[in-house]
């Protein structure tokens, strides 16, 4: 591990730090999505307290603090660890933000933009799993569960065998499954919120 490595996976930790949600709310005039709705600073939360412009805008941000540090690492050629290393250190900046008192949302997006990083099928093979399961369901939370857990399966099958990013994704979907543990319960339940119940 080299120091451009370790530098890229400290930078990446502090970009995914930025919290794009709670950017975008107080920009926008909004509630602070950690107060109101699910209590969540990520793009659903978002979409229920100010609809599908700042939701789109901050999706936007979350992938693309997954996405720059992710592709950055693959231009300067570091190794599979490494490169793995910079996108889960993005994951768990937006988990855990240095800059909001450690207190981030799910990583769903950021994990999306970390995919893309890597390689361009994996993540479009991602957000089609996720549009199709949105698509079917109309529940957020569960097309990424079901997105995030087939993404280990798109790296081996899209770009190759590839234990270190394999690994690595295997532990940003349990770390992610971990975050939306009261989703799943909900599911479980039928009490989840569908995606149709979000303002316009």
């Amino acid at each position: 591990m080299n120091i451009t490595a370790l530098l890229l996976i400290l930078i990446a930790y502090l970009l995914g730090s930025v919290s794009s949600a709670i950017i975008v709310c107080k920009l926008m005039g909004l509630p602070d999505p950690r107060t109101q709705g699910s209590g969540n600073p990520g793009a659903t939360n978002v979409l229920r307290l100010g609809g599908k412009k700042a939701a789109a805008i901050t999706l936007l941000g979350d992938m693309l603090k997954g996405f720059i540090p992710a592709f950055a690492a693959y231009l300067l050629h570091l190794t599979p660890l490494a490169l793995g290393l910079v996108g889960l250190a993005a994951f768990l900046g937006h988990l855990f933000p240095v800059f909001f008192r450690f207190q981030g949302g799910k990583g769903v997006a950021t994990m999306l933009g970390v995919l893309f990083g890597w390689h361009w099928s994996v993540g479009v093979a991602t957000a089609l799993t996720w549009l199709i399961m949105a698509k079917v369901f109309r529940i957020s939370s569960l097309a990424a569960l079901i997105a995030t857990l087939l993404a280990p399966l798109y790296i081996w099958w899209l770009i190759g065998p590839q234990p270190a990013l394999i690994v690595i994704t295997i532990a940003m979907t349990a770390i992610l499954y971990w975050r939306h543990r009261s989703n799943i319960q909900k599911l479980m339940q039928g009490d989840e919120g569908k995606i149709s119940d979000s303002p316009p």
